[in-house]
């Protein structure tokens, strides 16, 4: 059952994915970021979104015991508060980018406008939308029910799926650091660094200066659906 979720998780994120793929809008501004920088911070009220045009963006919030949690890493051709725009809400994650990351920004009005006049594309943005509930939804009921191996093992594959979309990238390379990558699951970054160092000394994969190279995937795969362990 938890494989067959993991393999639902990488359709949605798929699906929801191709939605972002037709836009309508010119854009209104080009902003480049460093890896790390903030781009838009939670409780923020903005009325411009934003598509994700190179790199990769993570989008975090903090836990009740002041530990970051990242939610999800947005990659090339997501967008990034749409929904809060259509509401008229306040942000409620904080966006940085995840890499070296390029973003065009478009007026809120411009995605008011065209949902009020085409209420098929405003279905395709929920749509969208209720996908990426539905992935982070089944991430945590998988991650509640694994062991921290499983559940890095799975994030690995997920980001692979993630940084794969770039035709630049052929999901073999991760350029994450070990605290992203603990927020994202999330576990103490000492954990997962002891993980990562049992996966490098089965050759699984290879880590250094923040980046990570999957290099047997089928083990990966057999360690994030349980039927391998790490001693």
């Amino acid at each position: 059952m938890e494989g067959a979720s993991q393999t639902r998780d990488y359709r949605l994120a798929n699906a929801a994915i191709s939605v972002a793929d037709e836009f309508p809008f010119c854009r209104s501004s080009v902003r480049s970021f460093r890896r790390g920088e903030v781009i838009a911070g939670a409780g923020v009220l903005v009325d411009m979104f934003a598509r994700v045009q190179r790199g990769l963006v993570s989008a975090s919030t903090m836990l009740s015991d002041g530990r970051e949690f990242i939610v999800e890493m947005i990659p090339k051709a997501g967008l990034i508060g749409e929904l809060e725009v259509l509401r008229g809400e306040m942000l409620n994650l904080e966006y940085r980018a995840g890499s070296d990351c390029e973003l065009h920004f478009f007026e809120g009005r411009l995605l008011r406008e065209r949902c009020a006049n085409d209420p098929r594309f405003q279905e395709k943005v929920f749509s969208r939308a209720l996908a990426r509930v539905a992935e982070l939804q089944l991430r945590i009921i998988a991650n509640a029910g694994s062991c921290l191996q499983s559940r890095l093992a799975s994030t690995l594959l997920r980001l692979s799926s993630v940084y794969g979309r770039d035709a630049a990238n052929n999901g073999d390379e991760l350029v994450i650091s070990q605290h992203d990558l603990a927020a994202t699951l999330p576990a103490s970054r000492e954990k997962v660094n002891q993980c990562l160092r049992r996966l490098r000394e089965r050759k699984v994969i290879d880590a250094a200066q923040g980046k990570i190279h999957i290099l047997n995937r089928k083990a990966l795969e057999a360690y994030a659906y349980g039927a391998t362990t790490l001693q």
